[in-house]
């Protein structure tokens, strides 16, 4: 059936509902390793693919795996939430920005560190693994993309058969690479939330600033159908134009600007270039075949499923500023996001367990509301039959 993608795309902590979607799939198609060959990820979503790939013989185990290492997670695993640390990155900015430059630079570029993701990152994740199931063909390609802060363009780093080429386009470019650490952390930075990584002498950040197409990649690493899971809802019309005539404050919080800036950064891009590809395949669907052949088409029909959330991953959120670490609430607190000002913005940061259950559970029944679709998208009709028989 050719080779599958997975394309996996940012969010913070609302990665966790790929965590649960991820594990109903593997429910729903039954033991086996995994259904995908290609996986491609894009900021957190670049952490659970390479946990994903690192279990490439066993799907359920995979996803168990992932699942508990979500399950493990709270906020000081993910960066350092001490009370001196995050006063300490305070008073660097305040400094920075208060001083002009007159007392020196203190060279800060960012509000959390994440040397604790990094630790578990290191005692969970066997990179090696993923890398002798390459070797064995049990995957063909794995790719993480992040933005190159020198060049502002988009790069995806690719780890695969010999066979795949790296690519150039205008905001974009694919580098065979050996993966690391390195590559992933770059590609989970989010701008000023955290600091750049330096690859091979360059500083990278979050891929999703960057990949207006994130389906790229695994198109160009030879995916020839893409399962892609979103962590955007999808807003009815009528309750869009409800929420726009709602009376707002006199005043805009900084937090509802930063919600919306990660919104436009991390959601949109894969709904924009799901409507390209289908408009791609509905052109090609109407060239002869013997057209399609003929090397001055260079394009081929790429089906694609999109898995995504039937409920606000940011109204999920509304609750947990309160389970915040003290002084991190001081500082969201100073820029209006208390709750349901600023849910967006919180939603990112969310690293809480009972946050993580709620998305991994709606991610879980979400998916399994799709079966159907699913096992003929995987299996075809005639295999789904023989399953249920």
């Amino acid at each position: 059936m050719g080779h599958t993608g997975l394309v996996l795309t940012g969010g913070g902590a609302r990665a966790a509902y790929q965590v649960g979607a991820l594990r109903a799939l593997s429910d729903v198609l039954g033991p086996g390793p995994l259904p995908f060959d290609i996986i491609a990820g894009i900021s957190a979503g670049a952490i659970n693919s390479l946990v994903i790939s690192t279990g490439a013989e066993d799907f359920s185990r995979a996803t168990q795996r992932l699942r508990a290492t979500w399950e493990s997670l709270t906020p000081d695993r993910v960066y350092r939430t001490g009370t001196l640390r995050l006063a300490s990155i305070g008073s660097r900015w305040l400094r920075d920005l208060s001083a002009g430059g007159l007392i020196g630079k203190s060279g800060i570029n960012y509000l959390l560190d994440p040397a604790p993701l990094r630790r578990l990152l290191e005692s969970e994740v066997p990179v090696g693994r993923m890398r002798r199931h390459l070797r064995a063909g049990r995957l063909y390609a794995v790719a993480v993309s992040a933005t190159n802060y020198h060049t502002g363009g988009g790069v995806t780093f690719f780890e695969g058969a010999a066979e795949i080429a790296p690519w150039i386009r205008s905001t974009r470019i694919g580098v065979r690479a050996r993966l690391t650490l390195d590559h992933v952390m770059a590609s989970a930075a989010i701008p000023v939330f955290f600091p750049p990584i330096r690859v091979d002498g360059t500083y990278y950040g979050d891929g999703c600033v960057r990949m207006n197409h994130p389906m790229s990649p695994a198109i160009h690493l030879g995916a020839e159908r893409i399962l892609a899971i979103s962590v955007r809802y999808l807003r009815p019309p009528g309750e869009t134009l409800k929420r726009q005539a709602k009376e707002k404050d006199q005043q805009l919080p900084l937090s509802e600007i930063a919600g919306v800036l990660l919104n436009a950064v991390f959601l949109d891009s894969l709904d924009s270039d799901l409507e390209r590809l289908q408009r791609i395949n509905k052109t090609l669907a109407l060239i002869p075949r013997d057209k399609l052949n003929h090397q001055d088409v260079d394009l081929r029909m790429v089906p694609a499923l999109v898995l995504r959330p039937s409920q606000d991953l940011g109204k999920l959120a509304a609750d947990e500023y309160e389970r915040f670490p003290a002084m991190l609430r001081y500082l969201l607190k100073g820029i209006g996001a208390t709750g349901h000002a600023g849910e967006d913005l919180l939603s990112y940061l969310a690293f809480e367990p009972i946050y993580l259950k709620r998305v991994m559970d709606l991610g879980y029944v979400d998916t399994l509301a799709r079966r159907e679709e699913l096992q003929e998208f995987f299996l075809g009709a005639p295999q789904r039959e023989r399953a249920r028989g």
